[in-house]
């Protein structure tokens, strides 16, 4: 009944608090004020006697409520509706780099590299509801996958697609990765672009050098997270195909973490080292609360007074009260 209700002057309330003595009061009052009489059969007045007292202490319950209903109506109450508009004020433009050279295989992440990257990365994009997001592969050669896009669907659909395949060439070409990447999000208007490059070996393929696309991506405004992604030591990993099926052996797992740091400080971000899943995820939680999108809200409030109702009701229940007093029962008070 209250739902949506708010009162200006909260503090008058506490005069309901006066309503339990006046109550007091009454019960008292009524007890000195009455009269007994003993007779040996009262069942003939106590039918017709019993409808005038009822109907006398409806004059005080009359009363009362009209007191509670002024108080109430003091206290201004007003429904309130709010209506909010949110404006986006600062909009930012993301493109992930994502190795998928065969080594994106290995299992020292649960279920693979590769996998564990694409459930976290997914999470991280469906946090990012009022952002543009692309995505590049990469491993000996690099292409886009998706160009920059605010439709999510198509960046959860092509995220899922994403998987090692010997179409591409073989090796890790972090140069390659970095450039297109840098290339599909340098002429955007957005006031902040991001690129996350991410790869779990050391550059040994591509005509580009990784400093070389750091500086162009400096040139263009565009900051740069770096994560690489694998355990210390041996991991399990892809070593050779036979008959179709791919065979695992432990090697040791390399990656140039010198120029992963490199990359980002020149670029002003930051590099990451993910050793497991869970440092994947918290990772991609620390850049997302690295790369904030300001969000403007408009609240409107509409108020409407409703103490104007309980006025009225209280003035027609002492109008009411009044003439109940000096005609009805006039004879009886």
């Amino acid at each position: 009944m209250l739902q949506g209700i708010e009162f200006t002057h909260t503090e008058l309330l506490w005069l309901l608090l006066l309503l339990p003595p006046l109550l007091l009061w009454y019960v008292v009052k009524h007890k000195k004020q009455t009269a007994v009489l003993e007779i040996s059969n009262s069942s003939a007045l106590a039918k017709g006697s019993l409808f005038w007292t009822v109907l006398k202490h409806c004059l005080f319950g009359f009363r009362t409520l009209a007191l509670i209903l002024i108080i109430v109506a003091m206290a201004r109450p007003q429904s309130v509706d709010v209506s909010t508009k949110t404006k986006k004020t600062r909009g930012i433009d993301i493109v992930m780099a994502i190795d998928v050279s065969a080594s994106m295989l290995a299992k020292d992440l649960k279920p693979n590299r590769l996998e564990a990257l694409k459930d976290v990365a997914g999470k991280f994009i469906a946090r990012r509801p009022n952002d543009r997001i692309g995505l590049v592969e990469y491993a000996g050669e690099s292409y886009t996958r998706t160009p920059v896009t605010s439709d999510k669907n198509i960046i959860f659909n092509s995220l899922k697609d994403i998987k090692y395949n010997t179409i591409i060439t073989g090796g890790t070409a972090i140069g390659m990765g970095l450039a297109t990447a840098v290339n599909r999000i340098k002429d955007s208007n957005a006031k902040s672009k991001i690129i996350i490059l991410l790869t779990d070996g050391v550059n040994n393929s591509g005509f580009i050098d990784p400093l070389t696309a750091s500086e162009l991506a400096s040139d263009y405004g565009v900051k740069t997270y770096t994560i690489g992604l694998g355990s210390n030591g041996m991991a399990l990993s892809p070593v050779a195909i036979r008959n179709g099926k791919i065979q695992y052996s432990r090697i040791q797992v390399e990656i140039d973490e010198k120029l992963l740091k490199e990359i980002a400080e020149g670029t002003g971000g930051k590099y990451f080292r993910a050793t497991n899943n869970k440092k994947l995820e918290e990772i991609y939680a620390e850049i997302n609360q690295l790369e904030k999108t300001e969000i403007e809200e408009f609240k409107y409030y509409n108020y409407e007074e409703r103490f104007r109702p309980l006025v009225l009701w209280a003035l027609a229940l002492l109008v009411f009260e009044f003439l109940l007093r000096h005609t009805l029962l006039k004879s009886f008070i």
